[in-house]
């Protein structure tokens, strides 16, 4: 399966090779060589900010969208502080952009970063693979002509599976966030990758934040006095975690306490449950994935990127499935009963969008606003 080379912007060949030999030739848009997991994105706006998402650590990204780059990039469109894919792949990266306001081109800015990006190939094809075969290593390179050296490199490049990588994205240090006026309530957020937007939304609905290093201990959360906690999305397996599962454990001894999380957040709190989690064929990424609320029946489109799931069949008792994929049937939510605490596998934040379960943080908020009651009254 290889495509056919098309015009580009750069004079430069480039390849993507796949961990089963499937090979493509094209177009390096910016020069490099990038090993990583092949996933695909079916977001038709957003790329900066699927760039800046550090749940992308140690992938190589595929845009289904034709066309990417159109309206450039700006320091507001950015997640976090840098790009985190490995590689970016695209059917067309456009040379001048025509955003009104864009800071600068998509191409300086990954050259910027010294992201490697190919273009000028077969990306429908490339997709269909990826979805018939799963999500698989690979590597883009318009330096190594040596496929067969290539290969043999690609080789040693571990695998997803059982691969930790917060470590990689976290804060080092807990910093704190305040919203224009009185905070309403204080909640802890732990980095574990989290995208620049979940805090925006809590601030803009009056809680002050403090975010937490991935590691941060239950004292070490305590010791700052918040009302509520939110698991934030992340990259890698969340299996090898454990020692960030024995923390959210142990968060949950308070049975008062308002716990939510958001992807990688929900997987980690499912494992403290004691359900199980699995890897997904090729994952869910992009703005267009329907979800069900088993409870209204209202049926959303959500953000989503993440290759691993909760196995809704280990749910432990007092845990009930909130939520369900309308592609596939996985788990998109949980909660536990009589208690504050849920989870979603999608991002309610979005960014890029839709924006149709931004009320979830408002249901967070007011647990979290309802337990800081709690506790001024049983302190007065």
């Amino acid at each position: 399966m290889v495509s056919v080379p098309t015009p580009s912007l750069r004079d430069r060949a480039g390849v993507l090779l796949l961990e089963d030999g499937t090979t493509f030739f094209g177009t390096a848009a910016v020069a490099g060589t990038a090993f990583g997991e092949v996933v695909f994105n079916t977001a038709m706006t957003g790329y900066q900010e699927i760039l800046t998402d550090p749940s992308y650590r140690r992938q190589i990204v595929v845009m289904t969208q034709p066309h990417v780059g159109n309206y450039g990039t700006s320091t507001h469109a950015a997640e976090s502080r840098r790009p985190w894919v490995e590689g970016f792949v695209a059917r067309r990266f456009t040379a001048r952009p025509s955003g009104t306001d864009a800071d600068g081109g998509l191409l300086p800015y990954l050259e910027h970063w010294n992201v490697p990006a190919l273009h000028g190939i077969d990306t429908r094809a490339l997709v269909r693979h990826v979805r018939n075969a799963g999500a698989m290593l690979g590597v883009v390179s318009s330096e190594v002509d040596d496929l067969d050296a290539l290969r043999a490199q690609l080789a040693t490049v571990p695998p997803m599976t059982g691969r930790a990588l917060v470590d990689e994205v976290t804060t080092e240090t807990a910093w704190h966030r305040a919203p224009e006026g009185d905070a309403t309530c204080h909640v802890a957020l732990y980095d574990f990758g989290a995208k620049g937007s979940i805090v925006d939304q809590l601030v803009a609905r009056g809680a002050k934040v403090t975010v937490l290093p991935a590691k941060a201990t239950v004292d070490e959360c305590r010791a700052h006095d918040v009302d509520g906690v939110l698991l934030s999305n992340g990259p890698g397996d969340p299996a090898p975690l454990t020692t960030i599962i024995q923390n959210v454990q142990g968060l949950l001894e308070d049975r008062e306490l308002p716990v939510f999380g958001i992807c990688l957040g929900h997987q980690l709190l499912g494992l403290a449950l004691g359900a199980r989690t699995f890897k997904l064929p090729f994952g869910h990424h992009g703005g267009n994935q329907p979800v069900r609320d088993m409870t209204t029946g209202q049926v959303r489109i959500t953000s989503q990127n993440h290759g691993f799931a909760v196995d809704v069949d280990t749910l432990p008792e007092g845990c009930r499935a909130t939520h369900v994929n309308l592609n596939d049937g996985t788990l998109e939510g949980f909660a536990v009963d009589d208690r504050p605490v849920s989870a979603v596998q999608y991002h309610p934040e979005a960014a890029p969008g839709p924006h149709d379960a931004r009320d979830l943080f408002d249901r967070f908020l007011a647990d979290s606003r309802a337990h800081a009651e709690r506790r001024r009254a049983a302190g007065s």
